[in-house]
């Protein structure tokens, strides 16, 4: 075990997947001599070569089109977005083909792809180039969705996509690039299996992505106020663990929902229905969400931070669900 970046853990697992794998190939902008938009594949160019590290014209279509098509004739792609607001330019190409080729097949092809990419807010990017869109992702039969929290889930989610014969759309916070970590190699949990963070026994918090670190947080302070929170990191969206979740939530009798993407139509819609469905009887108040405001993500440091949840709110929202 040793500390490494969330940044050089995913570097790390492209890296030992492409030295077993020589299907695996990566394309995209500056992902070769630039080494990426924010230095994943830095480094790889000199040892793989162009034609295994592929740079493209700026063109999403082209980038995710390309790797469809590299992928239902033999290759493992990983395609990388710069930011996923520009998945928008290639909807028609993950959503209406990667996602659905092995269906309209009979099962006979697939699209074993890894579409790259990040989002989120913390750099002032604005409104095209902050958003968290994995409720679009989340709500296409035939993507994976994975969303790891952390170095350890960074490099064993990205290995596990690798060998997966399905599209995954792997996304990436750009607030952790940097976030230290004692990487463990030996710790990957079961594909689609969510993690409990932290045990608590007066209401659970799910989450994931970056959220999970303020969850972390938050509990932490509330704990010294005698409030036990329990914290659930999903790592994935599809598949979608609620066993894990309805367990937790069964135990603690509350729970809120935490995300950074918008709150109407948004994950932590379809997560609180869902506990409402599979834990109502056990529930003592209705299900929180705490969420990201509909509004475009404004410029402005202070305003981006105050359209999306924060620890301090976190803790309000907590303290108010128990009626502390």
């Amino acid at each position: 075990m040793a500390e490494t970046t969330y940044r050089e853990a995913l570097r790390l697992a492209l890296t030992e997947s492409m030295r077993s794998d020589p299907s695996i190939i990566i394309l995209g902008e500056e992902v070769g001599k630039y080494g990426g938009a924010y230095g994943v594949t830095k480094g790889m160019l000199e040892e793989f070569g162009d034609a295994r590290i592929r740079d493209t014209p700026i063109s999403e279509e082209v980038i995710v089109g390309a790797a469809v098509g590299a992928a239902m004739t033999g290759l493992r792609p990983v395609a990388e977005l710069m930011y996923i607001d520009f998945v928008t330019l290639a909807m028609d190409q993950l959503v209406n083909q990667a996602a659905k080729i092995r269906y309209m097949f009979g099962g006979q092809i697939g699209v074993p792809m890894v579409l790259r990419s990040q989002g989120g807010t913390g750099r002032s990017g604005a409104a095209q180039h902050s958003q968290s869109l994995e409720a679009w992702m989340m709500h296409t039969p035939g993507l994976h969705l994975a969303m790891p929290s952390t170095v350890t889930d960074a490099y064993h989610l990205l290995k596990h996509s690798l060998t997966l014969n399905d599209p995954v759309v792997f996304l990436e916070h750009k607030g952790l690039y940097t976030l230290k970590g004692t990487l463990e190699p030996d710790k990957a949990l079961p594909w689609g299996k969510a993690e409990v963070r932290r045990q608590g026994g007066d209401c659970t918090l799910v989450s994931y992505s970056r959220m999970i670190h303020l969850c972390m947080d938050a509990a932490e302070t509330l704990s010294k106020e005698g409030i036990s929170v329990e914290v659930i990191d999903l790592r994935t969206l599809h598949p979608l663990d609620m066993q894990t979740v309805s367990e937790s939530v069964s135990r603690t009798g509350r729970a809120m929902v935490v995300t950074e993407d918008c709150l109407t139509a948004g994950v932590s819609a379809e997560l609180s229905a869902r506990i409402m469905e599979e834990a109502f009887d056990f529930l003592e108040e209705p299900v929180v969400r705490l969420s990201g405001e509909d509004i475009p993500i404004p410029v402005s440091p202070q305003l981006e931070q105050g359209s999306v949840p924060g620890v301090e709110r976190i803790m309000s929202t907590v303290r108010m669900l128990l009626r502390r």
